[in-house]
C-alpha cells in the first residue's frame, strides 16, 4: 500500500440497539495535518475512530484512501492500510521489555533471533524521535510517558501513516505532555497524519491545525483552530454557552472529618502501592491528590473506602475508627466513593439504569420498605439523576452497558452526590467527561463544599487540581512528596515532585 496522501470516510452510519452512534459522517484527513476530533460523552468520536481502526463494521457508507475504496475488517487489515491507533490504556505487557512487547505486536518479526533484528530498527525511531528508550528495560520499570512512546514506535514500527490518539495526555506530567507535543510537531513534519480525540480545549487549540466537532452521531462543525477559540468550540460542542471561570470563593475549614494515620497498603502484585501516608481533612474543604497514574492514588482510595485491606495504620471518620470495616458500613458513615475502575466498582452492568441509580442506596427506607423495593420512587430518583446530569439515554429501562462511558460516569457521579455525603472520595471524577459536564461537576463539587462536605479528589489534571482544591499532596510511588495551600508558591514545583525527583513535605 502506498503512503497514506488523503483518507475519506464517507457517509459512515452506526447504530446500537436502533439508536445511531454515527449518522452520514463525512470526514477527510490529509497527509501533514493534525485533526482534533471533540464532541460530548456519546457523541460518537470513539465509534467513528473504532471503525477506521477495523473493531466495528459501518452498516452504511465507504473508507477511501487516495481515492481507492478500502474495507476494514480487523485491525489487522487497519494496520496493514497503514493506520495505528495509541489507545487511552496502553496495550503492553508489563513483564516483558520494551523489545519484546515491540517484537509480539510487529508485523514481520522473524521466527529466529527477533530481538536482534528488530533492535536496530527501534533505535532508529527511538533517535529520529528523541525517545530515549531503553529498550531492555521492562515495562512495568517506564513512566507512563515512556510507555506511550512504546506504543507509538509499535504503531510505526507497523508502517503507520495515520495515528489516532485517544485522550494520550491523560496520564502524563507536565513534561511529557510537552514532550509529547514535540513527538506531534515531528511527525507532523515528517507528512503523518495524526487524529486527536481529547477532551482538554487548550490542547486542542495548541495542538490540532483543524477541528472537527461531533454532536449526537453528527457532524456539527469544522474549522481551522487558527480561526476559532475555546469559548466558540464549547458553544459549538454542547450547543450552548460556556463559562470557563470557577468562583472558587475562601471558606474557613470546620471539624475535622477524616483521620488518615501512617496507614500502609498492598498492591495488586503483592508490593506496597501505600507507605506510611498521613493527612487530614475537614468540613468546607477540598483536599485534591496529584499525580501520574500508577503511584498508589487507586489503592489509598480503595483504603479509605473499604475496597482495599490496609495492613498498618488507622482511618478514622468523625473520631470513629473505620479501618478495614466494609464497604457498606463506610458508605453508612457518610463516605460517597466514585471509583477509578467504574465498571468493576461502580456499577452492575447487566442491570437497569434505575437499579444502577440506587446501587448502594437501595436499603435507605425512601427506597425500601422491609423485604420490598419502592419502584415509582426509584424510578423517579433515576430521572432526577439523569435529568440533572445530562446523561444521554434511550430509556431508565435499559441495560447501563448500554451507555458510553461519559454517560455511565455521569449516572455514577449524580448518584453518589444526590445524598450530600459527609465525604466524597471521588477518583477522577471528570475524566471522559465534555467540557459542558465537567464544568458543571467542578461547580456541584464546590456546591458541595460550600454546604459543609469534605471532598478527597484523585485527579491527573492539573488544570482540575488547582481550580478545585483548598490543599494538595503530590503522590509519588506510594508516598506524599509534598502536601501543600493552593497559594503555595513551591506548587511551580509540581511537574518535578510528581516524577519523584523533588522532595517537600509540608502540612
Amino acid at each position: 500500500m502506498k503512503k497514506i496522501q488523503t483518507l475519506e470516510m464517507k457517509k459512515i452510519s452506526k447504530s446500537f440497539h436502533g439508536i445511531f452512534a454515527n449518522k452520514d459522517i463525512d470526514l477527510k484527513v490529509e497527509s501533514g495535518e493534525i485533526v482534533g476530533l471533540l464532541g460530548e460523552n456519546g457523541a460518537g468520536k470513539t465509534t467513528l475512530m473504532n471503525i477506521l481502526y477495523g473493531l466495528y463494521q459501518p452498516d452504511s457508507g465507504q473508507i477511501r484512501i487516495n481515492n481507492q475504496d478500502i474495507r476494514i475488517n480487523n485491525p489487522v487489515e487497519s494496520i496493514n492500510f497503514g493506520i495505528g491507533m495509541v489507545h487511552q490504556h496502553f496495550m503492553l505487557i508489563q513483564n516483558h521489555s520494551v523489545i519484546e512487547n515491540i517484537a509480539l505486536g510487529y508485523k514481520e518479526t522473524p521466527f529466529f533471533f527477533p530481538k536482534i533484528k528488530i533492535r536496530e530498527k527501534v533505535e532508529q525511531f527511538s533517535e529520529k524521535f528523541n525517545f530515549n528508550i531503553d529498550p531492555d528495560k521492562k515495562v512495568w520499570q517506564l513512566s507512563a510517558g515512556e510507555q506511550q512512546r512504546v506504543e507509538i514506535i509499535k504503531a510505526l514500527l507497523n508502517g503507520a501513516d495515520l495515528l489516532i490518539f485517544d485522550e494520550p495526555t491523560s496520564v502524563l506530567t507536565p513534561e511529557e505532555i510537552k514532550e509529547l507535543i514535540s513527538i506531534f510537531r515531528q511527525m507532523k513534519a515528517s507528512g503523518h497524519i495524526i487524529i486527536f480525540i481529547s477532551h482538554k480545549l487548550d490542547e486542542i487549540m495548541d495542538i490540532c491545525d483543524r477541528v472537527v466537532v461531533l454532536q449526537k452521531g453528527k457532524i456539527v462543525g469544522s474549522t481551522d483552530t487558527k480561526d476559532t477559540d475555546k469559548k466558540s468550540l464549547a458553544r459549538i460542542m454542547v450547543g450552548r454557552d460556556i463559562s470557563f471561570n470557577i468562583d472558587k470563593k475562601k471558606i474557613a475549614r470546620g471539624r475535622k472529618i477524616l483521620s488518615v494515620d501512617s496507614i500502609s497498603v498492598m498492591g495488586d502484585k503483592g508490593l506496597d502501592a501505600v507507605k506510611n501516608i498521613s493527612f487530614e481533612l475537614f468540613e468546607n474543604e477540598i483536599f485534591g491528590v496529584a499525580g501520574v497514574s500508577g503511584n498508589g492514588q487507586r489503592e489509598l482510595a480503595e483504603a479509605i473506602t473499604g475496597i482495599r485491606p490496609i495492613y498498618s495504620g488507622k482511618i478514622k471518620i468523625n473520631g470513629s475508627d473505620i479501618t478495614n470495616k466494609s464497604p457498606r458500613d463506610i458508605y453508612d458513615t457518610g463516605i460517597s466513593h466514585v471509583p477509578e475502575e467504574r465498571i468493576k466498582f461502580g456499577i452492575a452492568p447487566g442491570l437497569f439504569l434505575y437499579d444502577n441509580a440506587v446501587l448502594k442506596q437501595h436499603h435507605l427506607k425512601k427506597f425500601s420498605r422491609r423485604w420490598f423495593l419502592k419502584y415509582s420512587k426509584i424510578k423517579n430518583h433515576t430521572e432526577d439523576i439523569i435529568k440533572d446530569f445530562n446523561v444521554s439515554t434511550h430509556s431508565i429501562n435499559s441495560q447501563i452497558r448500554n451507555l458510553s462511558g461519559g454517560n455511565i460516569q455521569k449516572l455514577i457521579l449524580g448518584r453518589e452526590i444526590s445524598e450530600q455525603p459527609q465525604l466524597l472520595v471521588a477518583s477522577h471524577p471528570t475524566y471522559g467527561l465534555d467540557v459542558g459536564a465537567t464544568q458543571f461537576l467542578r461547580r456541584h463539587l464546590l456546591s458541595l463544599r460550600k454546604q459543609g462536605s469534605a471532598v478527597l479528589l484523585f485527579s491527573e489534571d492539573l488544570e482540575e487540581i488547582f481550580e478545585l482544591c483548598d490543599r494538595i499532596a503530590v503522590i509519588f510511588d506510594g508516598e506524599f512528596m509534598a502536601i501543600l495551600d493552593s497559594d503555595d508558591k513551591n506548587l511551580s514545583e509540581i511537574g518535578p515532585m510528581m516524577a519523584g525527583s523533588k522532595r517537600l513535605k509540608k502540612q
